[in-house]
């Protein structure tokens, strides 16, 4: 089958000397993985390793099979260049960071749309922005609403968050945050990607991510904590 959509670049992994296998999360048909022969040949103009960097967004022509095994492109272009995303040092390693985050999370072959469009949408916010500090945060809070474990928060006014039920209560339990924890979690789940940038000091901000790792770790099969962590505290620390 013949399908042309939009495609996020999740990953990609060297295959023997000259080829690639490319992740995608694709609008059209959720994740997909390709084999790009000869990827590192100059012959293939269509095929730039360029295009494979992390949540590079492209619009592809592929062929899919849907036999469980891997795609191969037809033709590739960028969607829409990025300015900043992968020069600045900053937006580079959130972007790496996200790139781990959405491999770890997105498992499925199956249209999710909405989650598309939403990264999508972030992704040109952070190009286009420079006060970028809580980006990551907010985006994964945000992820969860579309793989279905965001927090229930009609009863946000109680001091504990137990991160085993995604609900707050009134109780510290086995699987609570401290109420420190937990009011910083509050103020995450109030931030805008417009809203300031410096409403967490830096050791606040790493105790929010690791919240958000353990919050995936307790509700995502297989999700595990990514390599790019230390590279991402050491660069906004």
């Amino acid at each position: 089958m013949l399908v042309k959509t939009k495609a996020i670049v999740i990953s990609s992994l060297k295959y023997q000397e000259k080829s690639l296998i490319v992740r995608c999360f694709t609008e059209s048909h959720g994740l997909k993985s390709y084999f790009v022969r000869d990827a590192f040949s100059s012959r293939k103009s269509n095929q730039k390793i360029a295009y494979f960097q992390p949540l590079t967004i492209l619009e592809i022509e592929a062929v899919h099979k849907n036999k469980g095994n891997l795609e191969n492109f037809k033709e590739i272009k960028i969607a829409t260049p990025f300015q900043s995303i992968h020069s600045d040092i900053f937006k580079s390693t959130i972007v790496m960071f996200v790139s781990e985050i959405l491999h770890h999370s997105i498992h499925e072959e199956e249209k999710n749309e909405p989650l598309f469009t939403f990264l999508e949408t972030a992704l040109f916010w952070l190009d286009n922005h420079n006060e970028t500090a809580n980006f990551h945060l907010i985006l994964m809070l945000e992820i969860t609403k579309y793989l279905g474990f965001y927090p229930d928060i009609s009863e946000i006014d109680f001091p504990f968050f137990d991160a085993n039920e995604g609900i707050f209560t009134p109780f510290h339990g086995i699987g609570s945050l401290t109420e420190h924890e937990t009011n910083l979690f509050k103020k995450l789940i109030h931030l805008k990607f417009d809203n300031d940038q410096k409403i967490f000091h830096v050791i606040e901000r790493q105790i929010v991510l690791k919240v958000l790792i353990d919050y995936y770790s307790f509700h995502l099969d297989g999700f595990r904590k990514p390599k790019s962590l230390e590279v991402l505290a050491a660069v906004f620390s």
